[in-house]
């Protein structure tokens, strides 16, 4: 989790991250319809907002931080399946001079964990599982309250009661076989220090590998297997994938993350797997240092393949419209006119929803948001600190809904 700090300008909020994170045992019902299921009237979600436009305030802001320094990476907007503005700045390999374009995917970080809750919800469709299961009745080698008190609603909605031990944030791993023994040992020293269903502020990081875990469980195949087959392939979404590091730094299609270094300087991660962020929020972390993005997290991505994905989501290609629903249904408030879900935040701005992920890690910034009301969506992804990714989200929200997220309560 990342958060923005004075010493740090530009890195992201730890609230960002978190989104869906907060949530009670009982569900409120806030059923946010999603892509291509809005209500009203034609005419009102064909307009294409200025902003929104080429040569419009979101286009003109984003070049602005590209000519700064402060951006690189792909922005896109897109309405009903249609490109309305793409924008690529800077360079996915500056030491090969390869320039990131709107086929260069990049790594995602959090913005990727929504996965990991659709893959639950499939097979919860398909009635292999329940959302009340307990831990025990997928999984062995856990503490007996864990196995028989926390559910699998508890760990998607963020409030299980766990806490996990800190990751070894400095080991580099070597192959997928010792990324999975590494994350299913450390998800078996979580321990319940909370009530679950409600908040109790501790770490808990297993609430992504548990799942995943029981994802593999129920389903016979890795984790990384199962979200490539039921939603990349599914999606057609060909240029994403769980990429390895070798392929990560041989591939010419793959962003790599740059890093920046306490003097100011960049450096890319992927060739300084000595080097880790000097910021606090991800002190001494490195994203090349693991072989394969975590169970239950991330994967890699390009802009029109995130498009697709959102789209997907409301037309029934991932899950059926009534248990798409429940990904994005109102957990509980967390704001005036915000709800946390089972993976993205849900939010009401100028009277729509917006539903979003973010993800960030040292020299990676992701988001994909849906405004499913009127058929937009939109993706930011970056593979630098210096993007101000909050600020970013914000301007893309005004451009499509005319309103500022925070200002546009219910109305």
């Amino acid at each position: 989790m990342i958060m923005e700090s004075a010493s740090a300008p530009g890195i992201h909020r730890r609230r960002l991250f978190r989104m869906g994170g907060l949530a009670t045992a009982g569900v409120v019902a806030a059923g946010v319809p999603l892509a291509g299921t809005a209500h009203a009237h034609p005419s009102a979600h064909d307009r294409i907002p200025p902003d929104t436009r080429p040569g419009g305030a979101y286009d003109r802001y984003v070049a602005r931080l590209a000519a700064a320094g402060r951006f690189s990476g792909v922005v896109l907007l897109s309405h009903r399946g249609r490109t309305v503005l793409s924008r690529s700045y800077g360079m996915a390999d500056r030491e090969r001079g390869i320039r990131n374009h709107e086929g260069t995917a990049f790594t995602l970080s959090s913005a990727g964990k929504p996965f990991n809750a659709i893959a639950i919800l499939q097979l919860a469709q398909q009635g292999r599982l329940r959302l009340t299961d307990p831990v025990g009745r997928h999984l062995t080698g856990f503490a007996p309250d864990i196995a028989e008190q926390v559910t699998i609603h508890h760990m998607l909605t963020g409030l299980s009661g766990l806490n996990t031990p800190e990751e070894d944030i400095h080991r580099i791993f070597q192959s997928r076989a010792e990324v999975h023994e590494y994350q299913e040992r450390w998800a078996r020293q979580s321990k319940l220090v909370g009530t679950p269903g409600q908040p109790n502020g501790f770490h808990a990081g297993a609430e992504a590998v548990i799942p995943a875990l029981i994802v593999e469980a129920v389903s016979g195949t890795t984790y990384w297997d199962y979200v490539e087959e039921n939603i990349f392939r599914r999606c057609g979404m060909t240029g994403s994938g769980f990429y390895t590091r070798p392929r990560w730094l041989s591939d010419r299609r793959l962003a790599h993350p740059y890093l920046t270094l306490a003097d100011g300087s960049q450096v890319d991660a992927l060739r300084n797997l000595d080097k880790g962020s000097p910021y606090e929020y991800m002190l001494g972390r490195n994203p090349g240092r693991a072989f394969i993005d975590a169970l239950g997290d991330g994967g890699f991505a390009t802009a029109p393949d995130l498009i697709r994905f959102v789209r997907a989501l409301g037309d029934g290609t991932l899950l059926d419209r009534p248990w798409a629903n429940v990904l994005t249904a109102g957990k509980v408030p967390l704001g005036p006119a915000s709800f946390g879900t089972y993976g993205p935040s849900a939010e009401i701005v100028g009277g729509q929803w917006v539903i979003q992920r973010a993800g960030g890690n040292p020299g990676v910034c992701a988001n994909w948001s849906s405004y499913p009301d009127t058929g937009w969506a939109g993706v930011i992804l970056a593979n630098c600190d210096d993007a101000p990714l909050p600020e970013m989200i914000g301007r893309e929200t005004q451009a499509v809904t005319g309103v500022s997220p925070g200002d546009g309560g219910g109305g």
